[in-house]
């Protein structure tokens, strides 16, 4: 055990482990408890200070008699952890380690199961809510919440036209076929629809599932600051995939172009996963210039942990939507998915993908190598124009307030032509004309006439013949000043 005790010492807090001064607080000691085993389980080591300094314990073995007695009245069903006393550089500490429980949810009993159920989020321990309750329920169980029946339905409630359409060649969607994928099952001596089926091919999933649906946006620069463009997807799940890499696609030019396999690898992943059962939270993807996010309602399993799904283990936690993406092609071999989005980022050569619980949902962040900017069209060029010069004539009375946003506006799409022309001029020095072409501009547009003067006199962009302005085969060139801001 010291051995293993030195290991995690070296390790720092997070979704399986906590260190505390001492356990003064006993709510809190019982509040983790309760997390680890719900979650993946863990361990709380009792005498390391916040400075990560070993304290140690005055009354070890009172304080461990103590310990299990709490325990034994604070949490309910029962938990028995393993409590064991190691001593290291002749200090003793209490090392409490919690595997995750068949018996899950435990709650704090005091508090009862509606508002005593915890879980491990990051290093934090959370307090579960209603639907969060069920899906631990469930999952001790082994079921699926895509399984369940929903009763009020009939098979008229599917889209069979689309299911047919998917799963085109040999099948024969009959009756029989559809409960052996599992899309029918029985209930009361009636075949109904599973859940699973509704979110994958009902006619009308919005009704009953109002957040499972698909929201994408694309932003300027490297925060939501600026959106420049979204739509929402409600396509049935086995084609949403394909709509998503649509949005993805029109705008991963570049270094985004080279990982379009692992990004589609990442949203079916997102599809797949993704807790349905939880309300007001449609799964995302937010491409910025630098990155783009995938993100899924639901947390982790219980069981699993960051690490051990990129080290290629999974748990499926929708069995019917997992079964038609099999069937259909779009997973390949079990527990693959993450890990091979990690090995192709490294072929790639591109930063290490990043997968982060925030709050109660997965967000996995592609970052690219080199920046990808977005560009105007030569409509949206004018049309800001317009904004800029209505705020600079509209200066009287009630409007003012509305003059000052849409100067605000201006402002943004000022910053977002500057950063288009300098990037443009990152590879090779341009004429004004070829810049405009390149922006889909027949000529130079008022916004363009404004920057390209802005920029030179900022020192971010030169010219290649300095010593005659106006020559025919003048050009602009990224200066060391530009280089440096993009």
């Amino acid at each position: 055990m010291r051995d293993i005790l030195n290991n995690i010492l070296a390790q720092s807090e997070g979704k399986t482990l906590e260190f505390k001064r001492d356990s003064a607080s006993p709510t809190l000691v019982m509040k983790t408890l309760v997390a680890f085993a719900n979650t993946a389980g863990g361990r709380l080591v009792i005498g390391i200070g916040d400075d990560r300094q070993i304290v140690g314990m005055k009354a070890p073995l009172d304080e461990e008699e103590r310990l299990r007695s709490l325990i034994a009245d604070s949490i309910t069903p029962h938990l028995v952890p393993n409590i064991e006393l190691v001593t290291i550089h002749d200090t003793t500490l209490l090392v409490i380690e919690v595997f995750v429980s068949a018996l899950r949810p435990h709650w704090l009993k005091a508090d009862g199961q509606e508002q005593g159920v915890y879980v491990r989020i990051g290093a934090s321990n959370c307090l579960a809510d209603t639907a969060l309750i069920a899906e631990l329920d469930r999952s001790a169980e082994g079921i699926s919440y895509d399984e369940m029946p929903m009763p009020e339905l009939s098979k008229d409630d599917l889209d069979l036209a689309a299911v047919q359409k998917c799963f085109a060649g040999d099948w024969k969607l009959d009756e029989q076929a559809l409960v052996t994928i599992k899309l029918l099952t029985s209930y009361q001596r009636r075949l109904v629809p599973t859940r699973g089926a509704v979110l994958l091919f009902g006619k009308e999933r919005a009704l009953h599932f109002s957040d499972a649906w698909i929201q994408c946006a694309r932003f300027t620069g490297a925060d939501r600051a600026v959106i420049f463009d979204s739509v929402d997807i409600y396509d049935h799940l086995p084609l949403a995939a394909e709509s998503i890499m649509d949005f993805i696609k029109k705008y991963a030019s570049g270094e985004a172009s080279r990982a379009l396999t692992l990004l589609r690898e990442a949203v079916i992943n997102a599809l797949l996963h993704a807790d349905y059962s939880q309300r007001s939270a449609p799964i995302r993807i937010v491409f910025f210039d630098n990155r783009i996010e995938i993100e899924n309602p639901g947390i982790l399993l219980p069981g699993m942990t960051i690490d051990a799904m990129r080290q290629g283990t999974s748990r499926i936690r929708n069995h019917v939507i997992a079964r038609v993406f099999r069937e259909l092609n779009l997973v390949g071999r079990w527990g693959s998915g993450i890990h091979s989005i990690f090995k192709e980022a490294e072929a790639l050569g591109l930063p290490e993908p990043q997968i982060t619980e925030v709050g109660m949902r997965i967000r996995l962040t592609v970052s690219l190598a080199a920046p990808v900017f977005v560009f105007a069209t030569k409509a949206q060029d004018e049309a800001q124009e317009k904004v800029v010069s209505e705020a600079q004539e509209d200066k009287s009375g009630e409007v003012q307030v509305r003059a000052r946003v849409k100067a605000q506006d201006g402002a943004q799409v000022r910053v977002r032509v500057d950063l288009n022309i300098l990037s443009l001029c990152a590879t090779t020095p341009l004429s004004s004309a070829e810049i405009a072409a390149a922006l889909g501009h027949k000529q130079l547009s008022g916004n363009l006439r404004k920057a390209l003067p802005r920029l030179r006199e900022s020192g971010l962009l030169a010219y290649t013949i300095p010593e005659k302005p106006n020559s025919r085969s003048q050009k602009y060139r990224l200066t060391a000043k530009g280089k440096a801001l993009l």
